[in-house]
């Protein structure tokens, strides 16, 4: 078993990103499966267009997000609401009302 305390994790900047901070919570080092990760978004942050080779799930702990898919597809995501993204699939994101959100990110790893 692993803990990882409130303040604890490893600083990233995720690529496409911007207006966020996001620290890694559990890293490929030590889950043989996923990665976990919690970023913290300013507002109006967010991410480019662009797409992971794994799956990936946004969890909203506060704050609300739109997430569009390249098909023309949008989410809006709200405290609470969770959002999967399979491999490949293309999406950005902003978040939304001038006020900033926490996303947990929970993605399948690369192996």
């Amino acid at each position: 078993m692993i803990t990882v305390k409130n303040a604890e994790g490893i600083p990233y900047d995720g690529p496409g990103h911007f207006g966020v901070f996001g620290i890694k919570k559990i890293t490929d080092v030590q889950a043989k499966y996923f990665i976990c990760n919690y970023s913290y978004f300013l507002p109006n942050g967010g991410c480019v267009m662009g797409a992971a080779p794994k799956e990936r799930i946004y969890y909203m702990i506060s704050g609300r997000m739109t997430c569009n898919g390249k098909a023309g597809e949008k989410h809006v995501l709200e405290t609470g609401d969770l959002l999967y993204i399979g491999p490949g699939e293309e999406r950005d994101m902003v978040i939304m009302d001038g006020k900033p959100a926490e996303v947990l990110v929970i993605m399948a790893k690369n192996e």
